[in-house]
């Protein structure tokens, strides 16, 4: 699709950008520079670069000391490695001193596409979302990923930021602000309401352009900050439209649809679907088909539409 634009590619100049504004910006990698795009980093500034070769485990406790002493560290490989294999770590050495390291890890979900079921991240969300004091942000363009990045660095604490593999689309105009704990309302309706982040806010978009031709009116939340969640907006969107779809690359358990249920349960109880993958790790394929095969495509979020406006009371 013609104006798809690389989030890694964003998130690597957004580092280069922070490091010749900050000399305390350091970034450690784990032997997939050119895949997580911090060799750009790397290239400008070779002695703040750290290649922990593929020691993850060792990666994250480096930055953790790298945090302890005073630097800004921001740490990536690739999110089946952290937080899937330095789950320990991470939570011993970052989450509960609550060291201000800045995760930010490439290649979430199934898109990843050919790599196969040992390198689809599905259940990262859910475990960096069990660590007290981290903040997780999922963002869905590339215009959002270098703000994200740097409102990373401008917080203290630790944050955990996940970007796919795939080059996106731009959803957020040039003068767009991202703020750190808001969702953003990039269409207004109605008759439902789509909370997506990351890959599939333009796939609600697009199940909101189909469903408008049939009568309903979605309004589209883009949720790019998962923790803390907007719990304000999700109130609002129960309130005024009645009825709720969230739609992510990741498990049904432990994601965006869990959080907002939850919130839903406990203030503005309104009918909920969740678009996820269903307790299942997927194979290998083209992005596109495992999209599909696996339930996270626009049609997938008409159908879930549809069912919860018929649920409305």
């Amino acid at each position: 699709m013609a104006g798809e634009v690389s989030l890694r590619e964003a998130y690597g100049r957004a580092l280069v950008e922070l490091g010749r504004d900050n000399p305390n910006v350091v970034v450690l990698d784990a032997d997939l520079s050119r895949s997580t795009m911090t060799q750009l980093f790397a290239r400008e500034f070779p002695g703040r670069f750290f290649d922990c070769g593929i020691a993850e485990q060792n990666m994250v406790g480096i930055a953790a000391g790298l945090a302890a002493s005073g630097k800004l560290p921001f740490a990536s490989t690739f999110a089946v490695f952290v937080p899937g294999r330095c789950f320990d770590q991470v939570r011993m050495s970052i989450a509960q001193p609550g060291l201000g390291v800045k995760l930010v890890s490439t290649h979430g979900g199934i898109s990843v596409g050919e790599d196969g079921t040992s390198h689809q991240a599905i259940e990262d969300l859910a475990l960096a979302g069990a660590l007290p004091g981290f903040r997780i942000i999922v963002p869905a363009d590339a215009i959002e990923t270098v703000q994200a990045v740097k409102a990373a660095a401008a917080a203290s604490g630790p944050f955990y930021i996940r970007l796919p593999r795939l080059k996106l689309p731009l959803v957020h105009a040039e003068d767009y602000r991202f703020h750190l704990g808001q969702a953003v309302t990039i269409r207004q309706g109605g008759d439902a309401t789509v909370i997506a982040m990351g890959v599939m806010v333009q796939a609600a978009l697009e199940a909101a352009r189909n469903l408008r031709e049939e009568g309903i009116d979605c309004r589209i939340l883009n949720m790019s900050t998962l923790k803390p969640l907007d719990e304000a907006a999700v109130i609002k969107a129960a309130v005024e439209t009645g009825a709720l779809v969230t739609a992510e690359e990741h498990l049904e358990h432990g994601g965006l649809g869990s959080a907002v249920a939850r919130v839903v349960a406990q203030r503005q109880p309104v009918p909920v679907e969740l678009v996820a993958i269903k307790n299942t790790y997927a194979e290998s394929g083209k992005p596109a088909e495992l999209l599909e095969k696996y339930g996270l495509t626009a049609r997938d979020i008409e159908e879930a539409v549809r069912e919860v406006v018929k649920r409305k009371p």
